[in-house]
């Protein structure tokens, strides 16, 4: 279950695509806002240093923890195409 300021936030500004927007699970924290994918379709965004501070703290037993993140965010989350509502992820100045 996501955050439920996430979620009403999404219903009421984009009710009409609440059931399509997806959301990224476990990176709540990481959640900015929406914008608009190529095909002008909303979709979430998330902070990529968020993401990874988030994953850092799961990662914290291995060897490189950092290294671990990146690549695990990069591979298995940023890296998929779940269709026209994929997330997206950028890089944030904070």
């Amino acid at each position: 279950m996501h955050n439920k300021k996430i979620s009403d936030f999404i219903e009421s500004s984009f009710a009409e695509y609440s059931d399509k927007i997806l959301l990224a699970d476990g990176f709540d924290k990481a959640f900015i806002g929406i914008g608009k994918n190529i095909n002008g379709n909303p979709v979430a965004v998330y902070s990529i240093e968020k993401c990874i501070n988030i994953l850092v703290k799961q990662f914290e037993d291995e060897d490189d923890p950092k290294v671990d993140a990146v690549d695990f965010l990069e591979s298995k989350v940023m890296g998929l195409d779940l269709g026209e509502f994929t997330p997206m992820f950028i890089n944030t100045l904070a």
